[in-house]
């Protein structure tokens, strides 16, 4: 029965006479050969991995930059991956060198609106990620969090499927605890700048575990920390992407109020392994991704400023609303029950960053476009950043 389900085959019941309308000896023959062909293509099947047959996964913004290299991850896995994106903030720069393959399909939709496919596995990244651009339009980053959450659940449900949340550690807001770990509720401003990302995915996270508990559906979530790497948006308005901007074209790298706050940043491969290591585990309930390597905006600002070699000098500017003082995830969690822990050093991941920076800048400069750092909605009291 172990080799039938693997392979995806009916179970054969045991032989007993008069199952075959034949004789005995030509039942038995026929359940012998049946038998030894299935564990014959079970060992060719270990042998050549290729053979075995894939998971259908779904990646709701699997065009963005996370959901790209998750793309990258798991179709080198073997999946057979369906990629769900609007190109709000997605690119199909980021996926075009899938298409074609007969493991991958893209689909332009926008998941406010009911989907009707067969999957396996969900990974629920839709959702815009740097301030400017789910502040943007704060409603649209309301209804993708809710309905479009309220939908993939409801195709989880529907399909049979697990659906892993890609949450934040916006959650947690202005922590009143440090380090942050998945037990503490958080400090959020609930009707403030951020708030239509921040409580989109509070709520988001009940729904998973309101259909868990009443519907049976498999739920993992992630609470992602800060995450940089290639495929950034360079105007997304977030701390690394605006710093090696600034800084390979010459600019004062911007940093709003003192530098005193603090981040902690992964790279991207290290996320990727960690929500891959989540959805195949046993693990319901929230855990943090993130790198507990902790510094101050004005730490990272210099080392940038040193890694690329530029002359910019630091500019400080008013402080914006809203903006976390200190973050720093607690990854015991995940170290004792996925084995994850970030292994990419800093300055490694942020060398890989500089050099596709370097490379779009030469792309949209032949393209007669030249991005700008997107300002932070700066209002006297706390600073922002992300």
């Amino acid at each position: 029965s172990k080799t039938c389900s693997h392979l995806r085959i009916p179970f054969l019941p045991p032989f007993s006479e008069g199952c075959f309308p034949w004789s005995k000896q030509r039942s038995e023959s026929y359940c012998s050969s049946v038998f030894m062909f299935v564990d014959f293509v079970w060992c060719f099947c270990k042998k050549k991995k290729k053979f075995i047959p894939t998971v259908l996964t779904q990646i709701t913004g699997g065009a963005g930059f996370v959901g790209s290299h998750l793309t990258d991850k798991l179709m080198m896995d073997g999946h057979e991956v369906t990629v769900v994106d609007n190109f709000f903030t997605g690119r199909k720069r980021n996926v075009e060198h899938w298409i074609g393959h007969e493991n991958f399909e893209l689909i332009n939709h926008d998941v406010v609106e009911p989907l009707y496919i067969e999957v396996d596995q969900i990974y629920h990244l839709a959702s815009p990620a740097s301030p400017p651009n789910y502040m943007y339009n704060p409603i649209k980053t309301l209804k993708t969090n809710t309905i479009g959450t309220l939908n993939m659940l409801g195709l989880a449900k529907r399909v049979g499927a697990r659906l892993l949340l890609a949450s934040t550690s916006e959650v947690y807001g202005d922590p009143e605890v440090h380090p942050q770990n998945e037990d503490y509720w958080g400090h959020v401003n609930p009707i403030g700048p951020r708030a239509c990302y921040d409580e989109g995915k509070r709520v988001a996270e009940t729904m998973c575990y309101a259909y868990m508990k009443q519907e049976g559906v498999e739920v993992r979530v992630a609470r992602i920390f800060n995450t940089f790497g290639p495929r950034m948006h360079m105007n997304d308005g977030r701390v690394v992407s605006n710093f090696i901007l600034q800084a390979l074209q010459g600019e004062p790298l911007t940093v709003y109020g003192p530098g005193t706050q603090t981040r902690a940043f992964q790279y991207v491969s290290d996320l990727v392994n960690g929500l891959v290591a989540l959805m195949n585990s046993n693990v319901s309930s929230p855990v943090n991704l993130g790198n507990p390597e902790e510094h101050t905006i004005l730490e990272f600002a210099q080392l940038i400023k040193k890694l690329v070699g530029s002359g910019s000098e630091i500019q400080f500017l008013s402080e914006a609303q809203d903006d976390p003082q200190k973050r720093k995830p607690d990854i015991r969690k995940a170290k004792l029950l996925l084995g994850w822990e970030p292994v990419v050093p800093l300055e490694e991941g942020l060398n890989k960053a500089i050099h596709y920076f370097r490379k779009e800048l030469e792309y949209q400069a032949n393209n007669q476009y030249i991005p700008k750092p997107k300002p932070a909605r700066m209002k006297k009291g706390r600073t922002r950043h992300n």
